[in-house]
């Protein structure tokens, strides 16, 4: 017996969930059906949406942030933060734009965050702005 709060929907389901000696898995307290599919999947095939973030050939935006589109399998979560850890992008780069396409025949894509400029030369100093100076915003004074 397992118990799980469900995550499917906004109520927030205390589930009891039971693999039974036939095999069958038994879900109890969900107040709606997502939550037996929930209870399920995460005794037999757990799932999750990965977020992480990306390098880039940026200065400025040394880092772009990623995410699934969808829930992926467990066994492929620490594979994909390695391959994602090995990965540079050139900028630009558009939110919702797809990164890696069916990551290992999962049908789960990875895809930007955040849009981001193409990257640019650096200020004359030669250091990235910092303290939102070049941003509009204003710079520290000493």
């Amino acid at each position: 017996m397992t118990e799980l709060i469900c995550i499917a929907c906004p109520i927030g389901c205390m589930l009891t969930v039971t693999v039974q000696a036939d095999g069958e898995v038994a879900v109890t307290g969900n107040r709606c059906p997502k939550g037996a599919v929930y209870g399920r999947e995460e005794i037999l095939a757990p799932k999750r949406v990965v977020t992480a973030v990306v390098r880039t050939d940026s200065e400025a935006f040394p880092c772009i942030p990623v995410r699934t589109d969808g829930s992926l399998p467990r066994e492929l979560i620490t594979g994909l933060i390695e391959d994602l850890a090995r990965l540079s992008v050139r900028l630009p780069a558009a939110r919702g734009t797809v990164l890696i396409e069916n990551y290992r025949g999962s049908g789960v894509n990875v895809i930007f965050t955040r849009t981001l400029p193409p990257s640019s030369p650096l200020p004359a100093s030669g250091h990235p702005p910092q303290n939102g100076e070049g941003r509009g915003g204003v710079a520290p004074t000493d």
